[in-house]
């Protein structure tokens, strides 16, 4: 269904994998024992398995979305890295999903270190924003397909508002209007590639588990709470973030379908924000109370995964480094090939 090629390969794991989608016969590629939870080769090979069940990639055959030896690698990979965030972000027997959402909803003044939006409003350069766009097209490109796996395992009010918030990210029946397509003409006003999955080479193991994530939550039914989770917590953040992004492209000059992404998302995410918080969230939590605990995982691993993938980018950003994996974008927009 596309024409993506498959990435290079950053480890044993991933280049065993990648071998095998090529059709080479060397047995099941295995997990090393001491492989950590956000490791690069380890979140290389959990994203492609999971690209399995969207696009695919070119010469990959599709009936290997299901393949069972595939399918039991994905599993022991999505252990890991559960058994890392899980340690990383603990959820007491106490913790409640309404004082987690009210924390997503304290707004800070002025700038704050570690934040992406404030740090490329007040000081980000034109490349800055650049490597951002590439880095989050991964998922901008696919916006919203991940949450829609959840739909079919809600019920009532949950899945009325869910329905309801997703129709609007689809483009509300416009082909034109549908978020990722609106999200390729940023790239395009940047003069980035917008072909899907153009940038996955460059993106380090931290903005992959920020994709990885979603996907995970979304294709587990036992994970339906923790992916609401997540799902509020972009929604409840997004309004503020994309005002200041729409500020820092208009200071840099760029163009119209640049900013009008997210000047489109200041207006739908305030609405969606509360349909989330007070129909597809209480909606859940009325109908299926003991997934509490899974929603607040899921708004605290989205957070815990996002102020890492900040972490490495400011630090880089700093020191005058890319942030990218491997390569500078050339004003073409087209990477350098990874070293």
């Amino acid at each position: 269904m596309t024409d993506a090629p498959l990435p290079q390969p950053r480890g044993p794991l991933s280049a065993a994998l990648v071998a095998a989608l090529r059709g080479a016969d060397t047995g099941r590629p295995r997990l090393p024992a001491d492989a950590g939870g956000y490791d690069d080769d380890l979140q290389l090979a959990l994203y492609l398995l999971y690209e399995l069940h969207y696009l695919g990639f070119d010469g990959v055959p599709d009936d290997l979305e299901w393949d069972p030896g595939l399918l039991a690698l994905r599993a022991e990979l999505e252990n890991r890295f559960l058994e890392s965030l899980r340690a990383d972000v603990p959820v007491e027997a106490s913790d409640t999903v309404m004082e987690a959402l009210d924390g997503l909803q304290l707004e800070p003044v002025g700038e704050v270190e570690g934040s992406l939006s404030h740090f490329l409003r007040d000081h980000g350069t034109l490349d800055h924003f650049r490597e951002y766009a590439a880095l989050r097209s991964l998922y901008h490109l696919k916006e919203a397909d991940p949450h829609a796996w959840v739909i079919p395992r809600l019920r009532g009010r949950a899945k009325a508002a869910m329905v309801a918030v997703e129709f609007d990210e689809f483009g509300a029946g416009r082909a034109d209007e549908i978020h990722a397509r609106l999200f390729a003409d940023l790239m395009a006003d940047l003069g980035l590639d917008p072909t899907y999955g153009h940038y996955l080479d460059a993106a380090p193991a931290e903005a992959l588990a920020t994709v990885n994530l979603m996907s995970l939550f979304g294709l587990h039914r036992a994970l339906r709470g923790a992916l609401v989770g997540h799902f509020a917590t972009v929604e409840i953040t997004s309004s503020p973030a994309s005002r200041r992004l729409a500020e820092a492209l208009r200071r840099l000059g760029a163009g119209p379908a640049a900013v009008r992404f997210y000047t489109e998302h200041v207006e739908a995410d305030a609405v969606h924000e509360q349909v989330v918080r007070h129909e597809v969230v209480a909606g859940l939590l009325a109908d299926e109370p003991r997934l509490e605990a899974d929603m607040v995982f899921g708004i605290r691993a989205t957070g815990y995964l996002e102020d890492r993938l900040a972490d490495r980018l400011l630090s880089l950003w700093r020191q005058d480094r890319t942030a990218l994996r491997g390569n500078r974008l050339t004003p073409r927009g087209e990477p350098s090939p990874v070293g």
